[in-house]
């Protein structure tokens, strides 16, 4: 084996971001690792933004620590790359400055300008019928949702037209910090995808879909792959960051592309499954593939001619999260004695794992901040279904896990409907480190589920595979699943999936059952 060579590369969540350095050789392997969080703002209205600044100061922060932990000199850093939350609007201004704050993926405050966009006259999936049929044959998708990012940017220029007047240029939220670190503007294909202002066929941005929607083609930036190298560490950000002026910067992907790239699904037919704060399913394909009724759609991947299906839902590790801090956690003091023990994911594994297969009845829907797919509405909220005296927290925690593994066969199933996923599906993301979870999913898909190597790090290595093709060390982005070793594997207790299928099926029904319910509270 050669000299290693390192990388750092920056994963960029909804809530934090892992900052990582990894060896390239034979294998890629993680150095060091550091963490840090920064602010999620959700607004009154469906609002829900972000601070740039945040970001970057929480990128400085954790390239300091990676250094020092690691002993590694910034000169023995090659190159930079991203993984990154997906589907952002970072309008800057001609000195790559944010003209706002960032407006998040989850932001839906923009119901109105898709109202005036595209749901109005004959429909097909909330789409007017003629824009439908136009972008699908120019994009492979349609901008459907309020949360696409084009109504959002929609929604700038009708309620903030100031800023909207500075905006230069539209970037997604790795686009910005590679111009932070670069001064270049620009946007790799998978994001540029994500925008659905791209044409899938000529791999550029479509004039007939921008005048159609309304958008301004000189806020788009030039698009580049995800293995190029868009530019180098300008003096200023290197001293920012504490890294060499003049370190190749390359572009990066999307976290849904990337994590399937590093969790080795890779090749045609492989399936992902992920449970960050949010949670995916994602199946690798050589051609565009939609379902309109299903929310569901082959996004542009980061190995140049694969797609990926994917479906997404909002909320999976963040309602984890939710019932440690507002069921778990004893916030009223009651239960003081016990506080120290229950506060921890580990217990609650534990608690959970002695509950039995369904949760003693008790079905728990992930929707605590709407839902986009198998069905859209962002008026659809969480709640508890079959509560009973008997019902305790540890059922409720398992209900959780439940819960958002019932969501995730749901996609494998409706994915199923259009392309074939694969038997053994790779599962990734912070829910990934838990057996208990692991085991539990295993139990509701029926098939068989391997962890890779950390997997609470696949974004970042992910970003490290671009890397090291750009750098040319790794041949391409397939190597991907030689790199990447198997942790753990899981297999389906048969028994206790057919139990599971009563209550998945009840599942199902829940949303269909609700929906007036839902808009009656929350329209």
């Amino acid at each position: 084996m050669g000299e290693l060579r390192y990388a750092i590369s920056y994963d960029i969540g909804t809530t934090g971001v892992k900052t990582c350095i990894f060896s390239i050789g034979d294998t890629i392997e993680l150095v060091s690792g550091a963490s840090a969080g920064y602010n999620l703002y959700v607004l009154d209205g469906g609002g829900a933004e972000q601070d740039p600044g945040e970001w970057w100061h929480a990128m400085c922060r954790t390239t300091g620590e990676v250094l020092a932990d690691s002993g590694i000199s910034p000169d023995k850093i090659e190159g930079i790359s991203f993984c990154s939350q997906m589907q952002g609007l970072v309008l800057t201004d001609k000195n790559g400055e944010p003209v706002r704050r960032a407006m998040s993926y989850m932001d839906q405050r923009a119901t109105e300008q898709l109202k005036k966009g595209i749901a109005h006259g004959p429909q097909i999936a909330g789409a007017n019928i003629f824009k439908l049929l136009k972008s699908l044959a120019i994009t492979g998708a349609v901008a459907a949702s309020v949360k696409d990012p084009v109504w959002k940017y929609k929604w700038v220029e009708e309620n903030e037209p100031e800023n909207f007047k500075r905006a230069h240029k539209w970037l997604d939220v790795k686009e910005f910090l590679i111009c932070k670190m670069t001064g270049e503007f620009v946007m790799t294909p998978d994001s540029a995808f994500a925008t659905l202002l791209y044409d899938i066929k000529k791999e550029c941005w479509s004039k007939p879909i921008c005048d159609m929607l309304g958008v301004n083609m000189a806020h788009l930036p030039e698009i580049k792959d995800c293995t190029a190298k868009v530019g180098e560490l300008t003096a200023k950000a290197a001293s920012e960051l504490g890294l060499k002026a003049g370190t190749a910067v390359f572009g990066g992907g999307g976290d849904a592309s990337l994590i399937g790239v590093a969790s080795g699904a890779v090749a045609p037919g492989e399936t992902h499954l992920y449970w960050g704060t949010s949670g995916w399913a994602g199946t690798v394909t050589t051609k565009s593939v939609v379902d309109t009724n299903a929310m569901i759609a082959a996004i542009v991947g980061a190995d140049k001619g694969r797609f990926l299906y994917f479906a997404e839902l909002e909320t999976a590790g963040k309602c984890y999260e939710w019932v440690k801090n507002n069921v778990v956690s004893d916030r009223l003091g009651l239960y003081a004695s016990h506080e120290t023990a229950l506060d921890t994911f580990d217990c609650m594994g534990k608690a959970a794992s002695e509950v039995n297969v369904g949760s003693d009845g008790v079905i728990f829907a992930p929707w605590l901040h709407g839902n986009r797919c198998p069905f859209e509405d962002p008026n659809s909220r969480g709640m508890f279904f079959n509560l009973n005296l008997e019902t305790g927290k540890a059922e409720l925690v398992r209900a959780v896990i439940e819960g958002v593994s019932y969501h995730l066969r749901w996609f494998v199933e409706t994915q199923d409907k259009k392309v074939e996923t694969s038997d053994v599906v790779r599962f990734a993301g912070g829910g990934a480190k838990s057996d208990v979870v692991c085991q539990i999913l295993a139990d509701v898909l029926g098939r068989k589920v391997e962890v890779p190597f950390q997997p609470h790090n696949v974004g970042a290595a992910g970003a490290a595979v671009v890397t090291a093709v750009g750098l040319g060390v790794v041949k391409d982005i397939q190597s991907a699943k030689k790199l990447i070793a198997i942790e753990k594997s899981f297999k389906p207790d048969m028994k206790k999936h057919e139990e599971y299928n009563k209550y998945y099926n009840v599942y199902t029904q829940l949303y269909k059952t609700n929906k007036k319910l839902f808009h009656q509270l929350n329209k």
